[in-house]
């Protein structure tokens, strides 16, 4: 070997010794343990680019984009329910009468019109004609009544109301309070007698013309399309506005990040009026073509045998759904489905392995994204817990990131220069998306109320001028760049798959009990999803009647959100008593004590099945943690 080649040699030593060492040769490692998922995820994310750029240069909505599949596959199905079969052609011309016949009352473009209605394809039908006629669908949840139905009522700025018959109750209570909103009401059997000043809808638009109509060629992708309502992390329920660009962008998102098949049959069992239910599962017929199976409610014991019976391969889910399901008997439909996949959110790391193990499900989709954000995560390679994943390389094709955050307050953390502060891997942070208008995948609609929309952005964040949407959420993000749910900011917790705003209930408590301090918090039970409401209740002079406030409860609240414990503290803890202005005090004290009765002296109720609160005993307790009684 000569001078000059052994010259090489050595320097060739030295550069691999200096490339493959350290971190570099752990970034080497990570990269080609992650490239396969990376270039599958890159393709995909492109393939949803490409489709959204074409159709926003198309000119397309959601209503003319179905209106193609109808005018294509005219008798394809699109919804199953009840064994009964809705196709294309019945659903379009459903939507063309129920557009033409909204168009002709006195209502200007993009003016709200509320729906509250179980779930069933006419419910998807109605708010589709609603956007025919240049109206925007307002869609209410259906647990909602008094104060906060009004609330939801008004946020949007409804101008009509189209209800189910069996919401007729919930109605009749505030229609005083909404003298100025039109009552139209919808009802699944003929003869169902009609709220008085109501007006009956089904006969008003049987005979009306269901050819398409002119209206929706004015429609545009920007338009807004739909209003669907969040808790966010403070306060009462917002209406999240979502254009037709943003239902796209959802919808098509998921479809093609997990690849799904224009011969799949998709089991939807989520309420409508939420984003998963009724943009993400919907929106896979509406947009992509796929026959979604739709049933008025979520029910344990028929899930997999409706799976067999409508020969779904995919369904729908919220963590909440999986626990249910793995806590029911077995039977012979848990591995005799077609089920390929599963996608939603919430799916506690914990049971993942058992759930996939027990159902035979090949593909777990999890996912994770506000309802009026623009950052969204989608799982596609089954990593166990992940909510999603962002390639290690992949930060200014997709500018989402972690922020470290004070654990007390929420808030980010700055440095001297005003700047935020990113997490390493490994470290928790709230999840934030940088806010482009020019790009819909980084695009913040926000909510009806422009306030509200200011409260979730934060600017200056990276540099000096920018604006991030603010998830709310605190996620952690590893070394792999995938992403895992940690928990919520502000005063919210989520129970049974709904948001509830600790704020509302807070305000619902005070009024029932007098005006006296309360906070409202959520608390872990063991073996469920998100947390539990807890109440905890300044009561000295021991006042208290358990007995009223349960009963007001009951009316003022829906049952996600009425607390399941209520704590009844005789002295205030000095950092409650230094907050007391407020009572925004330092939580985390009366969280960490939970309704643990071995650790709490203060008595403790617990809401039962039949509505009441009784004392917690060590009895019931045990229980509760045992999973003997089903929360």
């Amino acid at each position: 070997m000569g001078v000059h080649e052994l010259v090489i040699a050595v320097l060739s030593i030295f550069i691999g010794a200096y490339l493959f060492t350290g971190k570099r040769r752990r970034f080497i490692y990570l990269l080609y343990k992650t490239l396969p998922r990376d270039v599958l995820g890159a393709y995909r994310f492109v393939r949803v680019n490409v489709l959204l750029w074409w159709w926003e240069w198309q000119n397309f909505t959601v209503a003319k984009l179905f209106t193609r599949h109808a005018t294509a596959n005219p008798d394809k199905i699109a919804f199953i329910f009840e064994d009964k079969e809705w196709s294309y052609r019945e659903l379009e011309e459903y939507s063309n009468q129920l557009g033409r016949y909204f168009h002709g009352k006195s209502l200007s473009r993009e003016d709200s019109v509320g729906l509250i209605l179980e779930s069933r394809p006419e419910y998807v039908g109605i708010w589709l004609g609603l956007s025919k006629a240049g109206l925007v669908g307002a869609l209410l949840n259906t647990n909602l009544r008094q104060d906060v139905l009004v609330h939801s009522i008004k946020a949007a700025n409804c101008k009509a109301v189209i209800f189910g018959s069996n919401f007729k109750d919930a109605i009749n209570e505030i229609r005083e309070r909404i003298p100025n909103v039109a009552l139209y009401q919808w009802s699944e059997l003929p003869d169902t007698p009609c709220l008085e000043g109501a007006i009956d809808l089904n006969p008003e638009i049987s005979n009306v013309d269901s050819s398409p109509l002119d209206t929706v060629a004015l429609g545009t992708p920007r338009d807004k399309l739909i209003y669907i309502y969040t808790s966010g992390t403070t306060g009462m329920p917002k209406a999240a506005v979502i254009t037709n660009l943003r239902y796209m962008l959802m919808s098509c998102g998921v479809n093609s990040m997990l690849n799904l098949r224009p011969t799949d049959r998709i089991y939807n069992s989520l309420p409508l009026y939420h984003t998963a239910g009724g943009l993400i599962g919907v929106g896979q017929a509406l947009l992509r073509g796929i026959t979604v199976v739709l049933r008025r409610r979520f029910s344990a014991s028929k899930f997999w045998s409706d799976c067999v019976h409508y020969e779904c391969t995919i369904a729908q889910y919220i963590g909440e759904i999986c626990r249910y399901l793995l806590t029911a008997p077995s039977a012979s439909c848990d591995t005799t489905h077609k089920v390929r996949l599963m996608f939603g959110n919430g799916l506690r790391p914990q049971i993942w392995k058992p759930f996939v193990e027990r159902f035979g499900v090949k593909q777990i989709g999890e996912f994770y994204g506000a309802t009026e954000g623009n950052s969204n995560l989608v799982n596609i390679d089954n990593k166990i817990g992940a909510v999603g994943f962002v390639p290690l390389c992949a930060g200014s094709l997709y500018p989402v990131a972690l922020l470290r955050v004070d654990e007390e307050t929420g808030e980010p953390l700055r440095e001297p220069d005003g700047l935020c502060i990113r997490c390493k891997p490994g470290e928790s942070g709230i999840f934030v998306g940088k806010i482009n208008p020019k790009r819909v995948l980084n695009d913040f609609s926000g909510y009806v109320d422009r306030k509200a929309s200011e409260q979730k952005i934060l600017r200056d964040v990276f540099r000096k001028g920018d604006r991030v949407f603010n998830s709310g959420d605190i996620l952690l993000m590893d070394e792999f760049g995938y992403f895992y749910f940690k928990d919520r900011t502000g005063d919210t917790f989520r129970w049974h798959g709904e948001n509830v705003a600790t704020s509302e209930v807070e305000a619902v408590v005070s009024n029932l009990i007098g005006l006296k301090d309360a906070a409202v918090y959520g608390v872990e039970v063991p073996g469920t999803e998100g947390k539990a409401g807890m109440a905890a209740v300044y009561d000295p002079e021991n006042t208290l009647n358990i007995k009223e406030m349960a009963e007001g409860l009951k009316k003022s609240l829906p049952s996600y959100a009425r607390p399941l414990f209520v704590r009844v503290l005789s002295e205030l803890p000095m950092t409650v008593f230094i907050l007391l202005g407020t009572f925004k005090l330092k939580k985390k004290d009366l969280q960490e004590d939970g309704f643990n009765i071995k650790k709490v002296s203060d008595p403790i109720y617990f809401l039962d099945n039949s509505g009441v609160y009784v004392k917690l005993t060590e009895e019931i307790y045990n229980n509760i943690l045992d999973g003997k009684i089903r929360l």
